[in-house]
């Protein structure tokens, strides 16, 4: 429909052109007829290349006709179908889309109204995609936001509840034992004993929970700052010998110091749950352009060959530093304890280059 309007607007330029051509073609001819008062005899007796000059006259005047108004609409045709084109893309949603220039002419002023609209709706919507996602990451953080106090809460009130009872079972199932005169039923006794063990295994586990419900970032400290304040939180609560050696790094990626942090939560909450440990270590240098962690306890520790790493959670120490690309590895041996290290390259960090011992971490 729309290509048979274009050639209707062809071949109505052909039509004008043409009777402007015999318009002219008949006004010469009475010119000549009246005002030099010519004999039409000899304008039909007159004859070029053989044909009477009036014929010639008239087939001339059609064929200029013709041709310029076969010209004229094409080009007209032509540019139409560029205005149309675009309007179909812009229907289609494609604003990106700009039409070349059609001339200095109502065409081409139309064809520069239509870019302008094309570059103000272009901006709406992307100033819509802007506001989209910020809606998005505004819902994000408030999510986060309402997770992250969430877990504080429960982690306040798993402390102050339920690890304080089973302290206090603990230190009440301790307090009987001692005051149990030697002669006591030795079953009575046992179960006494397993009762005090398994509360202090319940408050291993509940101490790991707690580990876990901690902040999942830095939350805006930075890596040293972040695992300090971890390392103390646990060395005041826990029995265990804890020390540390953490370098100053530097400006690390978010995503490294995230990671590492994770990590170190992690390899914590195994020692905790598992290791049966009197002492861990937690070092964090940086050697040759690479970050160096390493966390090792002296518990029991296990056989390598003979117990899935998957089940002391360590499975995810290896993503988390596969994710950074670095490489965890995990060392044990039966009565021995346990070693997690992690290697992760660092680029472009010229400060911790220069600062860093260039002998290779103990």
């Amino acid at each position: 429909m729309k290509t048979n309007r274009l050639a209707n607007i062809q071949w109505r330029s052909v039509r004008l052109s043409m009777g402007v051509s015999f318009t002219i073609f008949m006004t010469v001819l009475g010119f000549m007829l009246f005002y030099y008062q010519l004999d039409p005899r000899v304008l039909i007796a007159s004859r070029w290349f053989g044909i009477p000059f009036v014929v010639l006259l008239f087939f001339i005047s059609a064929a200029v006709g013709f041709g310029s108004g076969y010209v004229f609409g094409n080009q007209l045709k032509k540019r139409l179908e560029k205005l149309i084109e675009s309007i179909l893309k812009y229907e289609n949603g494609n604003f990106a889309y700009r039409i070349p220039s059609l001339g200095d002419d109502e065409i081409g002023l139309a064809a520069d109204q239509l870019n302008e609209m094309a570059e103000r709706i272009e901006r709406q919507v992307a100033s819509l995609q802007k506001l989209s996602n910020e809606r998005a990451e505004w819902q994000d953080q408030m999510k986060k936001s309402v997770v992250s106090e969430e877990r504080q809460r429960l982690a306040r009130e798993l402390h102050d509840a339920v690890s304080q009872q089973l302290f206090a079972i603990s230190m009440m199932t301790s307090a009987v034992l001692e005051g149990i005169p030697a002669s006591a039923d030795e079953k009575l006794v046992s179960r006494l004993k397993m009762v005090e063990k398994m509360a202090g295994d319940a408050q291993n586990e509940m101490r790991a929970l707690l580990l876990h419900l901690r902040p999942v970032t830095l939350e805006g400290k930075g890596l040293k700052e972040g695992l300090a304040d971890l390392l103390n939180e646990f060395k005041a609560k826990q029995s265990m010998d804890i020390d540390w050696e953490i370098e100053d790094i530097g400006k690390l990626p978010k995503g490294v110091e995230d990671h590492l942090f994770r990590i170190v939560q992690e390899a914590l909450s195994n020692v905790f749950r598992h290791s049966k440990a009197t002492k861990v270590s937690v070092r964090l240098l940086l050697r040759n352009r690479q970050l160096q962690l390493k966390v090792i306890d002296n518990g029991e520790g296990f056989k390598m060959d003979s117990v899935k790493t998957s089940s002391y959670g360590l499975n995810s120490i290896k993503e988390r530093a596969s994710e950074v690309g670095g490489v965890a590895e995990i060392i044990s041996f039966a009565g021995k304890g346990t070693q997690v290290d992690v290697k992760v390259p660092i680029f472009d960090q010229g400060k911790g280059e220069n600062q860093g011992d260039p002998s290779t971490v103990n």
